[in-house]
Formats: structure tokens, sequence, C-alpha cells
């Protein structure tokens, strides 16, 4: 029986399984994140979920002057994470507005007041590589201050087998 590959080759594959095979792996490549989307995390800070949630609430305090750390935020967020802050409009109606991080931290302009925010409870719901965590947070002008908000953020993380990733967030601005 004559063959058409050389001695050794493997029998031809079908076409349909071959892109099958093709477009699966291209769907892990633009889900993994490469390492030029975001300077090195802090390991501390993508260890553990304790390590990301404290990353989390400590790039966006700190006093009026300063900038929130988007850098270090950056490095927390997968490159495709989203936030989402829901609310209300002038007729009292629901609404919600989703961004990008990039579009989340804008400008990046130095805080006009202090600000410090800080978890106060949580709860963590867990399944395989995935957890989603309710953080209830305050909020004051000084670290440590008397809270001028309290509210709850519902947090989205992915643990890649390596690390820990915030995918998205979201909380509502017409809440508590």
């Amino acid at each position: 029986m004559p063959h058409d590959r050389p001695h050794g080759a493997s029998p031809a594959r079908p076409r349909s399984a071959t892109l099958l095979l093709a477009f699966a792996l291209l769907g892990v490549v633009a889900i993994a994140p490469t390492a030029s989307q975001a300077q090195t995390p802090a390991p501390d800070d993508v260890s553990s979920i304790d390590g990301i949630l404290q990353a989390y609430y400590e790039v966006v305090s700190g006093p009026a002057g300063e900038v929130p750390d988007a850098e270090r935020d950056r490095t927390l967020h997968h490159p495709d994470a989203w936030v989402a802050i829901a609310g209300t409009n002038s007729d009292g109606d629901p609404t919600v507005r989703v961004m990008s991080l990039d579009d989340y931290h804008g400008g990046n302009q130095p805080r006009s007041q202090g600000f410090w925010e800080w978890e106060t409870d949580r709860v963590v719901s867990r399944s395989g590589n995935m957890a989603h965590v309710w953080s209830s947070y305050a909020s004051a002008r000084t670290e440590g201050g008397e809270p001028f908000a309290e509210g709850v953020n519902s947090i989205t993380l992915f643990f890649d087998g390596t690390r820990w990733w915030i995918m998205g967030w979201m909380f509502d601005s017409s809440a508590g």
C-alpha cells in the first residue's frame, strides 16, 4: 500500500479537528495575560485573596494632592477587567456604567480631598479557580477617620495557578 507521507509522520488530521484545536489554543492565549500588559506585581499583592483585597483598598487610599496608584492597580487587574458603577438617574431609575480599568482611572489626577477606604467585612464564595467577594467597606477623608460613607464592593477574582487576578468589580453609588 503506497504512503503519501514520510516514514514516521502522523496520519493527516481532519481539517475540522485542526481548526478546532487552533481556535481552542487561540482562546487560551487570548485569556492569558502577558507580562508586557502590566508591571510585575508585588507577590504579596496577588498570592492570596487577602493580599489582593488589601492591595485593592490601598491603591485608592491616600491624602489630598496625591494620585491613586494606577500602576499598582493595573498589576491587580486582569488586562480585560471591567469596572461597573451602579446608581440612579435624576428620575430615580437604576443605572449602571461599565468601563475598563483605564477608563475608570481616566487622567489619574491628584485627589482634591483625602480619601481612605478600608474593608469592614467580607463574604467569599469560591468554586475552583473562581471566587466572588462581597467586600463591605467604609470611606473617610483622613486615615482612620470618621467614615463619611459605607457600602459593599462586589468583586470577581480568578486564580490562574500562579496568582489571583481581579476580573471585575462593581459598587452601587446609591446604596447605603
